[in-house]
């Protein structure tokens, strides 16, 4: 299974429990976060996928993380989520991906930073995007509501950082929480009106 070929290309966004700008992002990611851990939820709306002759366009997933106080230390709780819709060949494929057996960016973080994986989920997933502000849903498991953070110059873009070693996209927007909720795979979190971090970019991955 390691040398199947696969692409996934799209859109993602994520919201994680650190205050805004998450530690991890401008320290690679070796600075504390602001709590005893970090809890990260990212979604990727798939746009142009395949693996091995199987479509994947059109999907979603989304990885449910929870590290301890220094991301990079590792021994991550780990979980996804794969969209409901996916048929019984895509629901193979992307349990293969995103399980690190095909390599690529998740065979990196299975082997290097999960401690916990708990599996894989179908469920649906909304992905909503308008102008600045993005929003997602996956019922039973999480949601969040972020707004990018608009540069003053006019542009009606949103402040960018680049350069990362993040594993969506070296170049991220950077956005604030409206409120983002998680209740699945024994984690259990709820924030309102705490304006903490979220990021959305275009991603592009491959094996």
């Amino acid at each position: 299974m390691s040398q199947q070929s696969w692409n996934l290309r799209g859109e993602y966004m994520e919201s994680c429990n650190c205050d805004y700008l998450c530690p991890c992002i401008y320290t690679n990611p070796q600075g504390e976060a602001t709590f005893d851990n970090c809890t990260a939820l990212m979604v990727y709306r798939v746009d142009e996928g395949s693996c091995d002759g199987v479509s994947l366009n059109g999907l979603s997933f989304a990885l449910v993380i929870r590290s301890g106080k220094v991301m990079a230390d590792g021994d991550w709780i780990f979980a996804c989520v794969v969209d409901e819709a996916a048929d019984a060949d895509q629901r193979a494929v992307m349990t293969t991906i995103l399980g690190g057996e095909a390599g690529g960016t998740p065979g990196m973080i299975q082997a290097n930073l999960v401690g916990d994986y708990r599996g894989i989920a179908f469920k649906p997933i909304s992905f909503e995007a308008d102008g600045l502000k993005r929003e997602t849903e996956i019922p039973d498991v999480f949601a969040f509501d972020i707004e990018g953070v608009a540069s003053r110059n006019g542009s009606g873009e949103p402040f960018y950082i680049d350069n990362t070693s993040h594993p969506a996209n070296r170049r991220l927007a950077l956005a604030r929480a409206k409120e983002m909720h998680v209740h699945a795979f024994g984690l259990d979190l709820d924030m309102v009106g705490e304006g903490n971090n979220g990021h959305f970019a275009p991603f592009d991955w491959s094996n």
